[in-house]
């Protein structure tokens, strides 16, 4: 029987010299991995905002550069921040409604947002440690679940985008779409199982690649994003107007941010797991700050609070390479797309359902790192397996039918609309009160 592991891709050691070359195209790899859903942000805010085609143009570029500049923030290990594992920092969807709500209230409006998005940044610098401390609270059995959320509640996005991305127009769904979808996972399968070597590591790469040929040779590829955008624009400071403080607007965005530090937390222990480095309490710390900072730069140059970015996780275990170099190219790529518009809008003609078909298989990837974690959890124990059956079931059914919390007051929405956050409480809850015990052990043992 042949060996089952035999073409999966061969992992690379952290401390390793990768060639730039390779380490290059690896990151580029990462940015057209993220690319689609930090590019969504700008767009739904953007036209929330009513922004014209000047505006829309200025955000998008400037949010790529800030994506680089928070992810090098995170690469880079200082006494005070920076995690250093191979993450690339983006704007989580969950702050698109506050922001919206915030921006589109004319007692509040645009200054306010961004006000409203630098006093968040605070919020996660001051509570940073506290919430660092709080990691004896994310055994495996809470973390395993976790992180198979962050994946399978990501399949939806991953569905919506493989339709055409827009499920009210009347294209989503249509030949094309499925078309150029299900050719881009068929072609990272047969690269992923079949490639050897260099060409193996970057089956999502040439997946998506192709995929755009092949929409492109079935008419469903636009050049108009190049031709209209200009060839280099600087970021400026307020460029949408001065940051104004109001409290509720403030606390409203640190409720969002506390469901993307939660987020982050199953990301880096994900991406730990991945690597095999234990993440402490002062790695947790370090990732929380870079977070604040990137979201206090966000609010200063009119972009967005920005976070780690989950779909990442799949590329580093479907490629193999562990190494953060890649990740330091995808960074510079970013920063050079931002100041460039008319280049990096070439990256905005990948149609939906081909970054939908690539999705798919990262987000599946990333689930399925959970249950590997989850397998190291006795659940024979009916209290581990009642914590991550609850949990994933709840977090799982939130995702699905956000409307099912449609009743409760808008704050509380924010919190327990996201099935990641509910899923997360619930498994940290019933953890407390099943394993009381073996975590105040574990947590001692921490402290000495």
């Amino acid at each position: 029987m042949a060996d089952i592991h035999s073409n999966s891709a061969q992992p690379i050691n952290p401390n390793e010299k990768l060639p730039h070359i390779k380490a290059a195209i690896l990151g580029l790899q990462h940015l057209l991995a993220m690319y689609s859903g930090d590019v969504l942000i700008p767009l739904l805010v953007g036209a929330a905002l009513h922004f014209n085609a000047a505006q829309m143009t200025y955000l998008v570029s400037v949010d790529i550069f800030m994506c680089g500049v928070a992810t090098l923030l995170q690469l880079k290990r200082t006494p005070l921040t920076g995690i250093a594992l191979p993450v690339v920092l983006g704007c989580a969807v969950e702050y698109v409604g506050p922001l919206t709500a915030i921006g589109t209230n004319s007692q509040l409006g645009i200054d306010v947002m961004y006000g409203s998005i630098i006093g968040a940044g605070i919020f996660i610098l001051l509570v940073s440690g506290l919430f660092a401390r709080l990691r004896w609270l994310f055994p495996p059995v809470v973390t395993g679940s976790l992180i198979t959320l962050i994946g399978f509640t990501l399949i939806p996005v991953a569905f919506q985008n493989l339709g055409g991305g827009d499920v009210a127009a009347k294209s989503f769904g249509s030949t094309p779409n499925l078309i150029a979808g299900f050719s881009t996972i068929a072609l990272i399968l047969i690269f992923s199982i079949w490639g050897r070597g260099f060409i193996q590591q970057i089956a999502i790469l040439i997946g998506i690649i192709a995929g755009t040929l092949i929409a492109a040779a079935i008419g469903i590829v636009s050049l108009d994003p190049v031709g209209q955008a200009s060839w280099f624009k600087l970021p400026e400071l307020f460029y949408f107007g001065t940051p104004r403080f109001e409290w509720s607007s403030i606390v409203s965005m640190s409720l969002a941010a506390l469901t993307t530090m939660i987020e982050s937390i199953g990301v880096f222990f994900a991406l730990g797991e991945i690597v095999g480095r234990d993440i402490t309490s002062n790695d947790l710390k370090r990732g929380f700050r870079a977070e604040g900072i990137a979201a206090i730069l966000g609010g200063l140059f009119n972009t967005f609070p920005y976070s780690t970015f989950s779909q990442n996780v799949g590329i580093v275990q479907l490629s193999g390479i562990k190494t953060k170099k890649p990740v330091y190219y995808s960074a510079f790529f970013l920063i050079i797309l931002g100041l460039l518009p008319k280049i990096g809008a070439v990256a905005t003609i990948i149609p939906s359902a081909v970054l939908g078909g690539a999705m798919v298989v990262m987000f599946g990837t990333v689930g399925i790192q959970g249950i590997k974690m989850l397998h190291k959890v006795d659940l024979d124990d009916n209290r581990n397996l009642l914590v991550a059956a609850v949990s994933i079931g709840l977090g799982l059914g939130v995702a699905i039918h956000p409307t099912l919390l449609q009743s409760l007051p808008t704050s509380v929405r924010t919190i327990l609309g996201n099935g990641l956050v509910v899923g997360s409480l619930s498994a940290v809850i019933l953890n407390l009160l099943f394993n009381y015990r073996s975590l105040i052990a574990a947590k001692h043992a921490e402290q000495k």
